[in-house]
Parts: C-alpha cells; sequence; structure tokens
C-alpha cells in the first residue's frame, strides 16, 4: 500500500492507524500482547533524547519502542 508508513517515522504528535504487524514469533507476538493490532489509532507522544527509544500511547497506555521495533509496525497517517 502507497500510504503505508512504519511507526518511527511518525512526527511527535501525529496520529495514525495500525494496517499490520510484520516480523514473527516471539517479537510480533509480543507487539500483539502490547496492543499493536490492525485497526488501532497509535499516537507518538516524544522521543528520548537520542531519538531512541519513542513513546507512543495505545489505548491509553503508553509504550516505548526502539527504533528497529517501531519499523516492525506499518501505519497509516490520519488527516
Amino acid at each position: 500500500m502507497k500510504d503505508e508508513i512504519s511507526l518511527c517515522d511518525l512526527a511527535p504528535g501525529e496520529q495514525a492507524k495500525i494496517i499490520r504487524v510484520l516480523g514473527n514469533g516471539l517479537f510480533k507476538q509480543r507487539l500483539l500482547e502490547m496492543g499493536l493490532v490492525k485497526g488501532q489509532l497509535v499516537r507518538k507522544v516524544k522521543l528520548a533524547p537520542l531519538a531512541d527509544p519513542a513513546e507512543f500511547v495505545i489505548k491509553d497506555y503508553h509504550v516505548s519502542l526502539r527504533r528497529e521495533e517501531a519499523q516492525e509496525v506499518l501505519v497509516a497517517r490520519l488527516p
């Protein structure tokens, strides 16, 4: 899909809808258990001082993900 970007490409304050989660095995399962599921809204809150990790809000709770973890989640920006 042309409008897909990775979660790490969102700017702080930007909101998106999860399209799919890449990866496999325990890593993918862990992301899904944290609420990173298709159709869920996610907002990037802020970046750590060295830009890694980033803080996201999913289902009213805060999650910190490293850049390589956030790249495995594809999202579509919301207007």
